[in-house]
């Protein structure tokens, strides 16, 4: 038997009552625990127990009846007021961070001023709702969870209405002429209780009604009531859904007069308020927009314009919409393409013809510079749309969505149309918000985009094989789409197709909005998801990848140019698809056993071989010099070649055109170059017709492809990037940069380079001969594998001319390396992801100037930034008004924390007199603050709607206490601060 007590004990009347009631508790529940108890403490300041037992095990569990439940900052700013789990009410004092004992509120003091009837029974419950007067700070709303209501006056500590509900309660709300309470409730009810001003209690309400009944109903978490200058009101409220049909929808229910609107939104519901008038002389509300905060973005409605339409969101726009499958950046947009795309976006979304058209909500300023460069970011989606992001700033702002479903015909049309006919009489359901995570056709799915900068011309290609060549339009147009089919199996024999169908394309003229809409479709069969693809705009041509081979298109001509297949016999898992689940068990052990068996083999030889030449070895080595004569090479592992009949070695990882030397050394042209999974290399020369003088077409003649090389890396690791050097060392322009004299032209006079990269190595061939020229081996110094690759360009920070090209790796480990081109000497090396981040590896794009993205959860871009030169971080203030008679603290942190993981600084720095924080940037304007702010609201202790403290654990007043410390600590760490400081500050984000 085990005994223990706590440190702090004494002898307390009320702590040996708790623990005699504690050992009654015992014995009754004795014979019901597994192992009885043997030992038992309990300590009621704390509000903890422990309980051992005989086996040793010990149990400490807290009591709930402290646990802060409701939090309500009063009208002063100086106290807030903490509701509990067991029905009291403390109050702290925020000033000197110290709680007001003598003003603590139990449920006892309320129970006397309830009648007795009322009072017999359950207990009144936890504390669900504080809510204060607009104009009389003194009055608080009390609701209990048992229903009761009571108005308490802090001044004069005393009780003066109670409002006698029976039915649990959720949410409460005052009106704001304080003659009005709305009362939410757990059965789908809402209720309205008159101010009477007698004092005898309130034993009715006036209006009780469930708008969704008269089936049972959900709990109406949160309500609100808003009055209007135009005559009648709103009321808001989320829940209260018929519980059998509509029970897992997340709702918010708009009601005005006879107008009912439920707000259908497809993620939980967090919180919700409404941007209306706060001036305690103000008679009416009169709101202006209502903002719902929801698990996976932010909406906001506006309630002066009929209809009740959504406002477009300048920020917080959910990246995830729907599930995001790939992006790519394009840096230094041209000026016109960028308004181009603008502008197609704001026709999508018009922007509502009111007074409250603008985003109600404003905080803070930004004091960045305006960026000097234009950078988008591509996101490709599973629903089959592509969405354009401004990335040349901290924020990523929407600007444009391009869909591609309307081109297709999906499975899912026919089910869609009978549910929406079913949903149009009642409730009046009404889609919200843009996060859609149901995608209608998973072969619908983007897989890569290209993007042409100067002719506005892109490439998105899909799970199903479907590449589609648009072109951006500014005005609507109604056209039909040319569709085309390219055989990337070329007729091979023993080969059939056991993954999805292709989808139907639709027939006949159809219309397109202002945008980017398709030109050419083409259909790649097998309809296996395409893997790479590469669009030049200069030459007319797309050239597009799968798992069976690789294929180049004419879209001028619309006519397929070349088709490759890059199958081995033994790639029978690649006719299976990504959607099929049908495997070949048998196939997978023989080649487990196949390789088992070749590595003991060249193992065997291995050591025969070694023992074989150990002596001559020995006798080298005593012949030689000194050992400070001998150059020391770095350790390197030794890497085993992989097999050429492993599963899915056609897949092409890569695709790139070049205008370089590939037949001789005295003429160059267009290439096309392609990397497979195996480590093959395949490069083609191209006859592509030369545009007439003055013009950007080219000729009508056909394209014709004839292969050059062929290179066969000897590990046969995948191929993840190509690029070809001039002789300068430099790569390659964009299309049409040279040619209209935005980028330098490329040195054609000196001998060019391939750099190719896989996934062991990077390695440099000299062109045309393809012999090699320097390398370096990855996987064997570092032991780990290249995930992503790009070129990018670093500035120099003291001389603005200057600037280097080097390559930049990602690699399984979340690791980026810098390395020098053509040299290929290491550089820099930053540890940058996590390892076990599978899925942010595989998100992560680089751009142009040493700067990548990449996914740290489904609906976050991470921004990092290699150069010291090119680096985007955030600066902005925030004002906020602190209480008069309140004494605060300038905090303070340094300024300098790792950008690179995105961790900004946040500046606690008090404002001048004339308004404008102390820092550089003096000339930011000032924007005044709006008539209409934001409602004062308590944080309630509602399950969905109501924000709750359950987040951070249970918070129990005496938690604070120990928090706190005592009055005296507070008082000495406040000495030292002044009390003529300016009552606003301003928190700078930098």
């Amino acid at each position: 038997m085990m005994k223990f007590r706590f440190r702090r004990q004494g002898a307390d009347p009320q702590r040996e009552k708790l623990k005699q009631e504690l050992f009654a508790f015992n014995k009754t529940v004795e014979h019901g625990f597994p192992n009885q108890p043997s030992a038992l403490a309990f300590d009621p300041e704390l509000r903890i127990m422990a309980i051992g037992t005989r086996s040793g095990a010990v149990k400490i569990t807290s009591s709930s009846l402290t646990r802060v439940t409701v939090v309500l900052l009063l009208a002063a700013g100086d106290i807030a007021a903490l509701g509990t789990e067991g029905g009291s009410i403390y109050f702290l004092d925020v000033t000197t961070l110290a709680l007001l004992e003598r003003q603590t509120l139990s449920p006892d003091e309320i129970l006397r001023s309830v009648p007795d009837d009322y009072r017999c029974g359950k207990a009144l419950g936890p504390v669900e709702s504080l809510q204060g007067h607009l104009r009389d700070p003194t009055k608080i709303l009390i609701g209990y969870s048992r229903g009761l209501l009571v108005i308490w006056n802090q001044a004069a500590q005393c009780v003066d209405h109670v409002f006698l509900g029976n039915q649990q309660l959720e949410s409460l709300c005052w009106g704001r002429n304080s003659g009005t309470i709305i009362s939410s409730h757990s059965d789908g009810s809402y209720a309205i209780w008159p101010m009477n001003t007698g004092s005898s209690p309130t034993l009715q309400p006036s209006v009780a009604t469930v708008p969704y009944g008269p089936f049972p109903c959900k709990a109406i978490n949160k309500i609100l009531w808003r009055n209007c200058e135009s005559g009648g009101h709103f009321i808001i409220f989320s829940g209260g859904m018929p519980r059998a049909s509509y029970g897992d929808r997340h709702c918010v229910s708009v009601l005005r007069a006879e107008t009912l609107v439920t707000l259908d939104f497809t993620s939980r519901i967090i919180d919700f308020f409404t941007v209306h008038s706060t001036r305690p002389e103000d008679e009416f509300d009169d709101p202006q927009a209502l903002a719902v905060l929801l698990e996976e973005e932010l909406v906001v409605l506006d309630l002066q314009t009929p209809g009740w339409p959504s406002v477009p969101a300048p920020y917080l726009a959910p990246l995830h919409s729907s599930a995001i499958t790939c992006s790519a950046h394009v840096a230094n947009v041209p000026a016109k393409l960028w308004a181009r795309i603008v502008s197609a976006g704001e026709q999508q979304s018009p922007q509502p013809i009111s007074s409250a058209s603008n985003w109600p909500i404003t905080g803070g300023r930004n004091l960045a510079q305006e960026p000097s460069q234009r950078g988008l970011l591509l996101t490709g989606h599973e629903d089959g749309t592509v969405r354009f992001w401004d990335a040349s700033g901290v924020a990523l702002r929407p600007l444009y969505k391009l869909s591609t479903a309307g081109l297709f015909q999906t499975d899912c049309e026919h089910a869609d149309s009978l549910a929406q006919a079913a949903e149009d009489d009642w409730p009046p359901f009404r889609k919200v918000g843009c996060f859609d995570p149901y995608s209608d056709d998973p072969r619908l799915g983007v897989q890569k985009v290209a993007l042409c900068k100067y002719t506005a011309q892109m490439v998105v290609a899909g799970t199903a094989g479907q590449v589609l060549v648009l072109e951006l339009n500014d005005v609507p147009t109604e056209q039909a789409v040319s569709v085309a089919s390219v055989d990337l199996l070329q007729d091979r024999e023993g080969f059939t197709w056991k993954g999805h169908e292709r989808l139907s394309p639709r027939a006949g003229p159809l219309p397109w909005p202002a945008g980017f809409q398709p030109r050419v479709l083409v259909q790649c069969l097998p309809p296996a998801a395409v893997t790479a693809v590469t669009l030049h705009a200069e030459w007319s041509l797309v050239a597009f990848g799968t798992s069976h081979g690789f294929g180049l298109f004419d879209y001028q001509r619309k006519s397929p140019v070349l088709a490759r297949c890059t199958l081995h016999p033994n790639d029978s898992l690649a006719m299976e698809g990504p959607l099929s689940r049908v495997k070949s068990l048998k196939k997978s052990l023989r080649q487990s056993f196949r390789r088992i068996r070749k590595s003991r083999v060249s193992g065997k030889k291995r050591i025969a071989n070694a023992n074989s030449k150990l002596q001559e070895a020995n006798a080298q080595l005593a012949e030689q010099a000194c050992p400070h004569d001998i150059e020391m090479t770095p350790v390197q592992r030794r890497i085993e070649p992989r097999s050429a009949d492993d599963s899915l070695s056609g897949v092409v990882r890569c695709l790139y055109f070049a205008d370089t030397f590939l037949r001789d050394a005295a003429h160059h042209g267009p290439t096309m170059w392609a990397g497979t999974n195996s480590g093959s290399v395949f490069a083609y020369a191209l006859e592509v017709p030369a545009a007439v003088a003055g013009g950007e077409k080219r000729p009508e003649r056909a394209v014709e492809a004839v292969l050059g090389k062929e290179v066969q890396l000897m590990h046969r690791a995948p191929v993840v990037a190509i690029a070809v050097l001039d002789g300068r060392g430099r790569p390659l322009p964009e299309p049409y940069e040279a040619s209209r004299d935005l980028a330098q032209a490329p040195d054609m006079q000196g001998g060019h380079a391939v750099l190719i990269a896989s996934e062991e190595q990077f390695k440099v061939f000299t062109l045309p001969k393809v012999s090699a020229k320097t390398k370096f081996k990855l996987t064997a110094h570092e032991g780990c594998r290249v995930r992503k690759v790009a070129l990018a360009t670093f500035a120099s920070v003291a001389c603005e001319d200057y600037a280097e090209t080097c390559l930049a790796c990602l690699t399984n480990l979340g690791d980026v390396h810098v390395f020098s081109v053509p040299g290929l000497r290491p550089q820099v090396h930053y540890s940058c992801i996590r390892k076990e981040d599978i899925s942010g590896i595989a998100s992560c794009v680089f751009t142009r100037h040493g700067q990548g993205f990449y996914l740290i959860s489904p609906s976050e871009f991470e921004r990092f930034s290699l150069s010291a030169r090119n680096i985007t971080e955030p600066l902005c203030s925030l004002d906020i008004s602190w209480p008069r008679d309140a004494t605060r603290a300038r905090v303070q942190e340094s300024p300098k924390l790792s950008q690179a993981n995105g961790n900004p600084s946040i500046i606690l720095a008090p404002q001048s007199c004339d308004r404008s924080p102390d820092l550089a940037h003096k000339g930011a304007d000032t924007p005044e603050p709006p008539e209409s702010t934001l409602s004062p609201m308590s944080i309630d202790s509602a399950t969905s709607a109501d924000t709750t403290l359950d987040t951070t654990g249970d918070v129990t007043v005496e938690d604070v206490k120990d928090f706190l410390g005592s009055s005296e600590e507070s008082e000495r760490n406040l000495r030292n601060l002044t009390e003529d400081e300016a009552h606003t500050c301003t928190i700078l984000i930098k």
